[in-house]
């Protein structure tokens, strides 16, 4: 096939591009290779539509969640899209979790093998529309994922976790008024996240039930907790045990709408963007992905 590649050398603590290059050789003997290198935000996205429009079959992310949101939302809104290849490179690699493409050998024996559709959500913000295909979150993990770029990034995955501890201390629950289809709900929580699949963080599971091509998103609602309780809850999201308290709700939804009246940090598939959200919808078996 004509494989192009979005290659974000950096993934990884750049682990990635040094990880890519011995990968390489691989993927050439078998495929017409074309590889565009991403620098710096957005270039994702640019590089994926490129691709497309240069006729390749199948478009590959090479990095972790955040190469994987820019590739897909230059992909989602063509009207033939190539199909996906993931290769898990980067530091969370949550959304391959869901499809067992764990490492650099699953992905390269996917290639070509079996081609399952998977759901896309589109999300209408004040100045647009951004899709993600791992889960939308606001309030806490948000705040977590913020604070994990900007100091924790370095350390991989226990950036993560050091994040969470960070901002524990300075727990407030917040309202995020939002209607999933049953009436708005304007409670103070800790977290909300529009979960499209199980993991989030490397290996939180934050949505135990979530899947990717079932046609809808799990809206994990967690409710306002004190700092100990919380602690309490933390471990819970590592076997996906936090939905059997009293205070976190899970149920699947196709469409909700919000009415912020500011923006806020939302964290889409690990990136954090400011948006004062209007309405997430699914899109049902948007793209398919080489499993």
């Amino acid at each position: 096939m004509k494989l192009g590649v979005v290659l974000n050398e950096a993934a990884g603590g750049g682990r990635c591009g040094r990880s890519f290059q011995q990968i390489r050789p691989k993927l050439e003997a078998e495929h017409e290779l074309v590889v565009e290198a991403t620098r710096g935000p957005g270039d994702g996205t640019r590089a994926a539509a490129t691709l497309a429009e240069a006729g390749c079959d199948t478009v590959m992310s090479v990095g972790g969640d955040g190469t994987l949101f820019e590739v897909i939302n230059g992909l989602v809104d063509r009207h033939t899209p190539p199909r996906v290849a993931l290769m898990p490179l980067g530091t969370g690699n949550s959304f391959g979790k869901d499809f067992d493409l764990l490492d650099a050998d699953a992905a390269l024996a996917a290639l070509g093998r079996t081609a399952r559709p998977f759901d896309v959500i589109r999300v209408t913000h004040d100045d647009g529309v951004v899709h993600y295909v791992n889960l939308l979150s606001v309030g806490f993990a948000a705040d977590v994922g913020a604070l994990t770029n900007r100091r924790f990034k370095p350390v991989g995955a226990l950036g993560y976790i050091l994040a969470v501890l960070v901002e524990v201390t300075r727990l407030a629950a917040r309202a995020f008024p939002h209607d999933p289809g049953k009436g708005t709900d304007a409670e103070p929580v800790t977290l909300l996240s529009f979960s499209n699949t199980q993991y989030t963080g490397g290996d939180m599971r934050m949505a135990p039930f979530a899947d990717p091509t079932d046609g809808a998103v799990d809206l994990v609602r967690i409710g306002a907790m004190g700092r100990r309780r919380l602690l309490s809850c933390f471990p819970k999201l590592f076997q996906g045990t936090h939905v059997e308290m009293e205070e976190v709700s899970s149920r699947p939804i196709t469409r909700c709408t919000f009415a912020f009246d500011q923006p806020v940090e939302v964290m889409l598939d690990g990136e954090i963007q400011v948006l004062r959200l209007q309405e997430l919808e699914v899109l049902p078996g948007a793209l398919e992905l080489w499993t």
